[in-house]
């Protein structure tokens, strides 16, 4: 098996620079780094995870919590993953995925064992219960959404609020006065899922003031029943011209719904929805939406992550919570809305 030495001997190096060359932690000439990538690829080096971490007290693995929870569609967390994982990749990071339901001794158990340099937080409740223990390890931690108190973590979140006046905004300039929110499951809420009031009451709060009527329910996250909810929303409410979609499922379902009502967007109603573009194209959607960015939040959580486990940002520098601005992507759903 080959050593370090062996691909330091190849590349005509000296062991450190090679070392230095994959480990990024200092400046190496382009070709001395390439003579080495060219080394470790001939020779097949892997380094030695053990020795690696005995040698630097780092493991170059970042635990990313999260879980695939029944009561919110699949498609759209495994975005965050997908954004999370990348990232580390390019970094240089391995991503150790613990899906535990109970998320509190999992992380304690992966942050007492030395198991990763850093810990990455999905599923964020408002008050969420693997916070404390967060703050109390020794590795630094980041979260892809909002808690209520962000003391000692790094936060990067859609600016859910933003996205809910927006959508709003849009429809009321086209003409709208009387619209429906579809939100994602009332169990996402319960257990602390503030990113669905966030959206929903600032959605409610601009409605008020633009006088636009806003009727408000909770869609399933598994077909047929949100086929059955939207169908039940149209329903109870003929006179809406306009929808809005905090829900993936409910949008993925949505142009089934639409078909077999004899509709169509943006001739009969309006639609805006909230999620990825590569959502929009994995499920063909023709909406426009309000993109929810999860490859970008990803990023963001991870690099401002690794810069802490490596020594870049200073320890008594304060915690960020970082907002991305939301954009409104125009896939031609939105027009004035249909004459009685």
């Amino acid at each position: 098996m080959a050593t370090i030495g062996d691909v330091a001997q190849a590349a005509g190096v000296s062991r450190s620079t090679a070392s230095y060359a994959l480990s990024g932690k200092r400046a190496i000439s382009a070709d001395v780094r390439r003579r080495v990538e060219e080394a470790v690829r001939e020779l097949g080096y892997t380094p030695n995870a053990g020795a690696r971490a005995l040698a630097t007290s780092q493991t170059m693995v970042i635990g990313l919590l999260a879980q695939f929870l029944e009561d919110e569609f699949a498609p759209a967390m495994l975005q965050y993953m997908l954004g999370v994982s990348n990232t580390a990749r390019e970094l240089g990071y391995d991503i150790l995925l613990v899906t535990e339901a109970d998320g509190t001794r999992a992380l304690r158990r992966i942050t007492d064992s030395r198991m990763v340099d850093g810990v990455v937080l999905l599923n964020v409740a408002e008050r969420d219960e693997r916070l404390p223990i967060l703050r109390a390890a020794g590795q630094p931690g980041a979260l892809v959404g909002l808690p209520a108190d962000c003391t000692g973590v790094d936060v990067f979140d859609l600016d859910f609020e933003e996205a809910g006046r927006l959508m709003v905004d849009h429809l009321h300039r086209l003409g709208h006065r009387e619209v429906a929110l579809v939100s994602q499951p009332e169990h996402v809420t319960e257990r602390g899922g503030a990113y669905v009031w966030r959206l929903q009451n600032a959605a409610l709060e601009a409605a008020k003031a633009r006088g636009i009527t806003l009727h408000t329910t909770s869609g399933s996250s598994h077909q047929p029943d949100v086929g059955r909810d939207l169908n039940a929303l149209l329903d109870a409410h003929p006179a809406v011209t306009g929808l809005l979609i905090n829900n993936e499922a409910a949008a993925a379902a949505l142009p089934t719904v639409l078909h077999e009502r004899g509709l169509t967007a943006p001739k009969d109603l309006s639609v805006v929805g909230r999620y990825s573009d590569e959502f929009a194209r994995t499920f063909s959607l023709p909406y426009s939406s309000i993109e929810s960015a999860p490859d970008r939040l990803g990023r963001m959580a991870v690099r401002q992550l690794v810069r802490r486990i490596e020594g870049e940002v200073a320890a008594d520098e304060p915690h960020v919570v970082r907002f991305v601005t939301p954009e409104l992507v125009d896939r031609g759903s939105t027009g004035v809305p249909r004459t009685a």
